[in-house]
């Protein structure tokens, strides 16, 4: 077999105090492997999953000892914080410990990763996988991207497919495109059950995605033979956790204990907007053990504090959005022969661009007979549906009685108002304002004035 010895060259260039510049280069030559050496090492770290080698796998190896070094070298700084993590939770189900090697092939070790699916996390859940095993999400946090709440869940899946299956490489590729697409690809190979025998069944994704399991599999076993540096480069604190229930402004928590914002939302990825909302029940914050005492001896003060911060502002921007569903309830509507986007979105007094966003639209084609997701606030209902949808001869809100008295006040619209946050400021709703005021629309601008009514 060839042997693989590489010679890397760096540049690197250094800036002196006198303006001075100087480049400077560095040679890395990569340890030498043939086929042969690899298989060997590949058969000394056999264990419950199979590792099959072969030239697919070996190509993976490659290009993640040889082509992209650097990625390698920014997952290796990260398993130190994570895997300790996977291990916990694969312990609890007695499953095979090398599944925690799946997260890297997954999401490079990035909890906040998404991809083009929008499948979120370092275990990669859809919207729909994450609620059936208990992820949830919203504006403000995301417990897909929780590395403890998302492990668990994916152990529980994988075991799933494990027992579906019966074969841990199945339920590798089960993970990636579903058991749908695996027991058809088992069907069309005349229902053979190894994934070798089905590989060219599966869709092409899956068809690399047990492959580079493997290699990766190998590499994190060999790091110091492909020359990689298995020493951390920071350290990671013990962490414990405190109980939250309540609106809490991680900011302002941090400045009063002198803690780093950025390292708290590493302990934290899950939220999203550096908050906790309105009707938060017993949160579980990460901090560093040695912290606790001090935030349980001065809790009163710290929770007090961080609840008065910045609240007003992020439940109008959680609520204004662009694709925001902060606060509202989905249905769904089905396409029919003359809809657009723009008659959709006045029917369900939403935007267009909502629309967009909640159904990954890249544009504004729809077709016949799809189905798309709208979310619409709570007073949205089959009977005050036609306050948000204009006549379509006079484009007017069709007449409701709503008694108009001399006590009613006028408002002057300001920048960035919207018709629910007006009605929320003056305990008055949507259809009122819009039926008091002859509002065909959603559709407000600064400097218009508008009747309040009781």
């Amino acid at each position: 077999m060839t042997m693989r010895r590489i010679l890397f060259i760096l540049c690197i260039t250094i800036s002196f105090s006198e303006g001075i510049t100087q480049e400077f280069y560095l040679n890395e030559v990569l340890p030498d492997y043939t086929f042969d050496e690899v298989a060997d090492r590949m058969s000394c770290i056999q264990n419950e999953i199979p590792l099959n080698f072969n030239e697919r796998v070996l190509a993976f190896i490659d290009y993640f000892s040889l082509k992209d070094r650097e990625y390698t070298r920014d997952i290796i700084k990260r398993k130190e914080l994570y895997f300790p993590i996977f291990s916990s939770g694969l312990s609890k189900y007695n499953m095979p410990d090398e599944l925690k090697y799946l997260a890297v092939v997954e999401s490079g070790l990035r909890p906040n990763a998404i991809s083009r699916a929008n499948a979120v996390g370092l275990w990669q859940f859809i919207s729909s996988t994450g609620k059936i095993y208990g992820l949830g999400h919203n504006w403000y946090v995301d417990e897909r991207m929780d590395p403890y709440e998302a492990t668990d869940a994916a152990c529980r899946h994988l075991l799933d497919l494990y027992q579906m299956f019966d074969s841990w490489e199945l339920a590798l590729a089960a993970y990636n495109c579903g058991p749908g697409n695996v027991r058809k690809a088992i069907r069309r190979s005349g229902y053979k059950k190894d994934f070798w025998d089905i590989y060219r069944y599966l869709p092409r994704e899956t068809r690399s995605y047990v492959p580079q399991y493997v290699a990766i599999t190998y590499l994190f076993n060999h790091l110091d033979e492909h020359g990689f540096s298995d020493k951390p480069d920071r350290f990671y604190p013990r962490l414990d956790t405190i109980q939250i229930s309540q609106y809490f402004h991680i900011e302002t928590f941090c400045n009063q204990l002198g803690l780093c914002l950025d390292d708290m939302l590493l302990w934290n990825p899950q939220i999203k907007r550096g908050a906790l909302p309105e009707g938060t029940k017993n949160f579980a914050l990460n901090l560093p053990s040695e912290w606790k005492d001090s935030v349980v001896s001065r809790r009163a003060y710290l929770y007090d504090t961080a609840s008065k911060v910045g609240k007003k502002h992020l439940e109008y921007l959680a609520r204004n959005t662009p694709g925001s569903t902060y606060g509202r309830e989905r249905i769904h509507h089905k396409v029919r022969s003359g809809d657009v986007l723009g008659t959709i979105a006045r029917q369900y007094g939403v935007r267009i661009s909502d629309i967009k966003s909640w159904n990954r639209l890249r544009g504004s084609m729809i077709r016949i007979g799809q189905r798309l997701s709208i979310w619409v606030l709570p007073s949205y209902s089959s009977k005050t549906k036609n306050l948000y949808m204009p006549n379509k001869r006079t484009n007017k809100v069709p007449s409701t009685n709503v008694s108009i008295s001399r006590n009613d006040k006028r408002y002057t619209v300001k920048s960035g108002d919207s018709l629910w946050s007006i009605s929320k400021n003056n305990n008055t709703t949507i259809e009122k304002l819009k039926i008091a005021n002859r509002l065909a629309s959603n559709k407000i601008k600064p400097g218009q004035s508008l009747l309040i009514p009781n």
